[in-house]
């Protein structure tokens, strides 16, 4: 036996003698429950025993006084106690470190005597409390027997009737011997529970009478094969003290109405308590080695395998919070080893769940109005780690604390054993599929809610509250690169990391009012959201930067920020860097499957051209490459699909977006809300100087979910993001960027059921929004015109496929009556209509050419090929060449016809209600022209250029095409299209209209109705054409001051431009439709600058009068 126990003994021993000897009196009481902070003895001490006698009787006030906790605290929802310390003394032994609290008579002892009162009837005799002390801590005092460990010293304590002192010296006494024995003792015994009733005898022992109790209701310990504990004698002396709390709890449950009252009430909760006190104790290292912070706990395999008593974890976090000591050295190696067992889980199993469910509930657990373990998570010196890399996200997720607990993914990227577990096998089934993904995300949502319960207890406590915000703060400032395109994943946190720490946010934010949202928190000096990098929605840079200085200024200047201010824009920041980046991730990864798998097909398909050439063997290894990343990026996908396409994920969203567009559209305008258009002129800086990505996201967000899973936005929420879309687009003045106006164009296009066919409601409930009836037209077509520049260097090809999703807008819209009336009004009414028009003009010139081109070279060396003899005596090299060129050929004129078929339809239906726009001067002749060549292309000699195999591969439909060009000759046929078409000089010929019918006719897309109209067309452009042949030949040489500078043709209605020049009105204004400048020397020029030339058009006239005459 060591020295520590055997000077542990003697001072038991000495104290006995003392009290026999009648020295008790004159000592204070003590109730029996050692103090927690004096865990660890000075061995040393113990050959020092006068001293230490000396201290026995000295009377310090004990470091951690508690009351028992009784049956009615205990089962408090709260799981609050209170800590009373009232002329507190205590006992201590150097040697072993523990101290017994003494206390004062009237508030921490009690002694058992018979009290009756008639009330109740219930209270229990002096031996049925002290044979119920025998039962809990499993020993007997006065014989031997085999069901407890025989411990005569224990007479004496029963001789004072003192059972605090009974308890204590009974579980110190237990706790020895099991540390001492070779074979823990409890081992031994075979307990006997019996009911409280009298012995039958004077002096028998309190456990040889009685009801023996069911083994089936006996405390028993199982552990998980997972969290088996240490071998070693701590924890035997934990599992006892654990077993005797249990056992406390069955004496209530045996005698429930003895048990509610004093004195059996009392001394089951000292008891409890005593047994939390010791484990404290235990735990710390008191009884044996002193246990380092830093290591294991003990306890930890209990809490994860779930089988602590009832009750017992509360009281322990409620007893040891007050010492501040004690509490770090019981609970940091609890919450370090909780983060150590889940650092590297994935939910490939369901191993997550035990840690995060303990963590769930000791967070839970209140001491007054506090949450000591959410208090001393955040002291954690790895709560906020200290940078050590520039991989500041990355090491965020993986060395702070709460760290692996959001890193928990299904991304193969962050975590290969999802992938490995379910999708290393072969093709599974669209069922299978779909079972594994179901599984995943219910697992995915077992952990965000306990993820959310954690963060949010740790947000309600005072105490932890600011520097929890501080770690979500610096989760997004450390991962601000996942916002770029190109970002480095080994230097941010993986993107199941930053969805986890989303959907918490999500969660902390659905209650928030938009009323106590401080919409100028963006712009506040302690702002914990950063975005003086930021692009803004419309203000320049240093215009931002000057509005927040002056802003500064003002009295008083700032706000307090408020947590529902702080949640609201870190979860708004959180959306920019989680959902966003994950949905661009996956859409990347999708085309990289599909370019790998293009690039496999090619190589496959023209093996027989390389397979008996030297690079053979590398191409066979490049397709064998190609092919397992095409493996791997699938296997990758079907992860990304669990997490990304998880409607929950997704719903949780849309409904925070929905907050933001109302948001947005608060700060937009403040008045109305944007319920009446337009909005104010004057753009509110504190709408400009928000950062883009508040608008772009939305729309990122909506571009995928319409695409992916569309059923997600049949929400009423919806319509709060459909009215802000509407006033933005409408309002595209507010937005510097014509990009982002653009992607708010596009998801109106997406919406379009022609594209999504499960999107027809939404898209009715867009163009039938009473602010969309009005306004959408003009501000659409506006920006048809506007998109023509956009300060890009790819400028040019970008706005066609943005002015193609405006056609597919505009085709819908023709179909809605008020809409159509609208379109109709705006081109009677409107310049902008004429800008439009010249743009489609423009468009469908340069569609056509391109695509027409491409059907020439596609035909080309289609026909080269055709040829075997020719083709085989080319070289390889030019083989190849040609074949690039096809293939590049193909793609270029799937994509011109596609959207030059959009062009010509929109002329067709256009034409078909409005004609006077079209007739200007200054768009009819190019228009006509336009016609003209493109039905040469058709119909003329060399229309055979145009013939191309599988030309539905293209989307060519020769025969569509015509239809809808002669369509629009048709709705424009006057005398003065007749005009305009007969000036077309070098397209339109006699027998150009004579083929076209003849095609007609053959192919029957014309009636003989419509065939009569098209004849009697071309006999009026025929007659034109004569007139103005012999008008040529009257005129003869034209005055080089008659004729315009730019065209070289005789000027009709001459004007004089700011810098003196003299041009036809028709040739300038057709100019200024493509560019407002003046052509000569590009300054800015407006049509109204122009001024007519009214002497030089009196000259004009005369000379072509004088010319007549002759």
């Amino acid at each position: 036996m060591t020295t520590n126990v055997m000077f542990l003994q003697e001072q038991i021993r000495r104290r006995r003698l003392a009290r026999l000897a009648g020295n008790a009196s004159s000592s204070s009481q003590s109730d029996g429950s050692p103090s927690l902070s004096q865990a660890s003895g000075a061995s040393s001490q113990a050959s020092d025993s006068q001293s230490t006698m000396s201290r026995t009787n000295s009377t310090p006030p004990s470091s951690l006084n508690v009351d028992p906790i009784t049956p009615e605290s205990q089962r408090s929802l709260d799981m609050d106690s209170e800590c009373s310390e009232k002329n507190s003394q205590s006992q201590m032994d150097v040697d072993s470190g523990i101290e017994t609290m003494e206390v004062d008579d009237s508030d921490m002892k009690f002694e058992i005597k018979r009290r009756r009162d008639t009330s109740i009837g219930s209270e229990a005799t002096v031996e049925q409390v002290t044979e119920a002390v025998g039962r809990v801590c499993l020993v007997s005092w006065k014989e031997e027997t085999q069901d407890a460990v025989y411990i005569p010293e224990l007479a004496d304590c029963e001789a004072e009737d003192d059972c605090k002192e009974m308890i204590n010296q009974s579980l110190m006494e237990m706790l020895l011997k099991i540390r001492d024995c070779p074979e823990n003792p409890v081992l031994k015994i075979r307990p006997n529970f019996s009911y409280a009733v009298s012995p039958k005898k004077p002096g028998s022992s309190p456990r040889s009478v009685g009801t023996m109790m069911s083994p089936d209701m006996q405390p028993k310990r199982e552990f998980s094969a997972k969290y088996q504990p240490e071998n070693c004698k701590e924890v035997e002396m934990i599992s006892y003290l654990m077993d005797c709390y249990d056992r406390a709890g069955l004496e209530e449950r045996l005698a429930p109405k003895r048990a509610s009252v004093p004195p059996l009430s009392l001394m089951l909760s000292s008891a409890r308590h005593q047994c939390v006190c010791h484990t404290a104790i235990v735990l710390q290292g008191g009884l044996t080695t002193p246990r380092s912070v830093g290591g294991n706990s003990l306890l930890l395999s209990y809490l994860l395998s779930h089988n602590l008593p009832r009750g017992f974890l509360p009281e322990l976090v409620q007893t040891t919070c007050d010492d501040r000591d004690t509490f770090r050295r019981v609970f940091i190696p609890v919450l370090q080893g909780l983060n150590r067992h889940i650092h590297g889980m994935s939910l490939d199993s369901d191993d997550y769940r035990d840690p995060l469910s303990v963590l769930s509930e000791l967070c839970e657990i209140k001491s007054g109005n506090s949450r000591p373990i959410c208090g001393l998570a955040v002291e954690l010196v790895n709560w906020i780690p200290v940078t050590l890399t520039k991989a500041t996200g990355m090491e965020l997720e993986k060395l702070s604390w709460l760290g692996p607990f959001l890193g928990l993914s299904v991304f193969a990227e962050d975590n290969t054993k999802v992938v490995e577990k379910f999708f290393s096998g072969h093709q599974l089934s669209a069922d299978s599929t779909k079972l594994i993904h179901q599984s995943l995300q219910h697992g995915m949502g077992y952990a965000r809610a306990e993820l959310f319960k954690i963060l949010h207890t740790i947000l309600v406590n005072g105490q932890s509250r600011d520097l929890a915000l501080s770690y979500i703060a610096k989760a997004l400032e450390r991962n601000a690169k996942k916002s770029q395109i190109q970002v480095d994943e080994r230097y941010v946190a993986g993107d199941g990391f930053m969805l986890n720490l989303l959907s918490v946010l999500q969660q902390l934010s659905v209650k928030i009012s938009l009323d106590k949202v401080d919409t100028y928190y963006p712009f506040h000096p302690n702002s914990r959201v950063g975005i003086k990098s930021e692009t803004r929605l419309k203000a320049l840079p240093q215009h931002a930067e000057k509005w927040i200085k002056e802003l500064s200024k003002e009295t008083p200047p700032w706000q307090d920020p408020k947590f529902p201010t702080e949640c609201f824009f870190l979860t708004l920041h959180c959306h920019h860097l989680s959902i966003i980046p994950a949905v661009r991730r996956y859409q990347r990864r999708l085309r990289a499957i599909r370019d790998l798998n293009r690039m496999v097909e090619d190589l496959e398909n023209t093996e027989s051209q390389w397979s008996q050439f030297p690079h053979a063997a590398r191409n066979k290894e490049m397709l064998k490459k190609w092919k397992s990343q095409v493996q791997r990026l699938q296997k990758s996908k079907l992860c990304a699909d669990a997490a990304i396409l998880d409607e929950s994920l997704l719903r949780h969203c849309l409904n925070f977006y929905s907050g933001v567009s109302t948001y947005i559209l608060k700060v937009a305008d403040p008045q109305n809300m944007g319920q009446t258009l337009p909005l104010p002129k004057n753009v509110p800086m504190p709408f400009g100087a928000l950062p883009d990505f508040y608008l772009e996201d939305i729309a990122d967000y909506l571009l995928f979910v319409i695409q992916f899973s569309p059923d997600v936005l049949n929400d009423p929420c919806m319509t709060q993001i459909i009215h802000m879309l509407i006033v933005m687009v409408c309002n595209n003045e507010y937005i510097g960027n014509p990009y982002l106006t653009a992607k708010l164009v596009e998801v109106v296009f997406v919406m379009n059921p022609s594209v999504q066919r499960r999107t027809g409601s939404l898209n009715e409930q867009f163009l039938l929004h009473p602010l969309a009836l009005k306004h959408l037209v003009p501000a659409l077509m506006k920006f048809y015109t506007e998109i023509e520049t956009t300060g890009a260097s790819n400028e040019f090809y970008d706005k066609f496929s943005i002015r193609y999703h405006l056609s597919i807008i505009f085709k819908t819209m023709w179909q809605t009556p008020q809409h159509q009336l609208n379109m109709i009004e705006e081109a009677d009414n409107g310049k902008q209509f004429v800008k439009f028009v010249n743009m489609l003009m423009n468009d469908t010139t340069f569609l056509l050419d391109e695509s027409l081109d491409c059907l020439k070279r596609i035909h080309e060396i289609q026909e080269a090929m055709q040829n075997m003899e020719e083709w085989e005596r080319q070289p390889k090299d030019q083989q190849q060449s040609r074949q690039r060129q096809l293939a590049m050929d193909e793609r270029q004129c799937r994509s011109y016809l596609t959207l030059a078929t959009e062009t010509v339809d929109m002329f067709q239906y256009l034409t078909e209600k409005i004609r006077k726009p079209f007739l200007k001067p200054e768009l009819a002749d190019r228009l006509a022209a336009m016609l003209n060549f493109n039905l040469r292309q058709l119909c003329g000699p060399k229309c055979k250029n145009l013939k191309v195999k599988n030309p539905e591969k293209y989307g060519w439909e020769p025969k569509e095409l015509l239809n809808r060009l002669t369509d629009i000759y048709l709705h424009l046929d006057c005398d003065q299209f007749a005009t305009a078409i007969a000036n077309d000089e070098r397209s339109y010929r006699h027998e150009l209209f004579n083929d076209a019918i003849a095609r007609m006719q053959k192919a029957m897309i014309k009636t003989n109705v419509e065939i009569e109209k098209f004849r009697f067309l071309q006999e009026k452009v025929d007659k034109i054409v004569l007139e103005k042949q012999q008008e040529e030949v009257d005129y003869g040489e034209i005055p080089e001051e008659f004729k315009d500078p730019l065209m070289d043709t005789l000027m009709n209605d001459p004007v004089i431009l700011p810098s003196g020049t003299v041009m036809d009105r028709p040739i300038i204004t057709r100019h200024l439709l493509n560019s407002q400048t003046d052509p000569f020397n590009r300054q800015p020029l407006t049509e109204e600058e122009l001024k007519p030339a009214n002497e030089i058009k009196l000259k004009i006239e005369a000379w072509k009068q004088s010319k007549t005459r002759r």
